[in-house]
């Protein structure tokens, strides 16, 4: 199937998401010099070889003022730029597809290594993450046992203040019954009348 120009204007392309590709608009914009160029090249090619078929056929040679300026220019050129310009289509597709292929390919590789480059930056920064969250959290622990054991020594320090609390607050109370058995033996030997009662 040959290609021609409309082929490549109405030419569709599916939109790729949540990938890089090319700019559509700069794509249409350069398809659209593309097609240009080649309708230019088309009509270079449908005139040339209309001329040629004129000469050939002796249309071309009938009035004479105009064959001296025609017959000058088959002479130099046409007959060579016609097969040219029939070889320079497909040579130019041709390029125009490497060209075409060499930017996919670029941006393909330029893809991957944008890819390669952030994938190891996210490795790097989870690395960091992981190394700041342990060290964070070594801290805290060291932080909490220090806490703990402050609190432990408290506790030990309140439980001995209970114990030496009781053991007093104990001697003071068996020294106020002492007190209160000596005081009521020595009144109960007195009689209920000496008390004034």
């Amino acid at each position: 199937m040959a290609l021609t120009p409309d082929d490549v204007v109405t030419k569709q392309f599916q939109h790729v998401r949540f990938k890089e590709g090319f700019d559509p608009d700069e794509v249409d914009d350069f398809l659209d010099e593309i097609v240009v160029e080649w309708r230019k090249t088309i009509e270079e090619n449908v005139e040339l070889k209309a001329k040629l078929a004129a000469l050939e056929s002796g249309e071309a040679a009938a009035p004479a003022p105009v064959v001296e300026p025609v017959a000058a220019v088959p002479v130099v050129a046409p007959a060579p730029v016609v097969p040219a310009a029939d070889a320079n289509v497909p040579t130019q597709s041709a390029s125009i597809i490497e060209l075409a292929q060499r930017l996919h390919d670029e941006h393909v590789a330029e893809g991957k290594a944008q890819r390669d480059v952030l994938i190891a930056e996210a490795q790097e920064q989870a690395t960091r993450i992981i190394s700041e969250a342990e060290a964070t959290g070594r801290a805290e622990k060291e932080r909490l046992d220090k806490e703990r054991t402050a609190l432990e020594g408290r506790i030990s320090e309140l439980r001995q203040f209970e114990r030496d609390y009781r053991a007093n607050l104990r001697k003071y109370i068996e020294g106020q019954l002492t007190d209160l058995d000596q005081s009521s033996t020595a009144s109960g030997s007195a009689p209920v009348s000496a008390i004034g009662l």
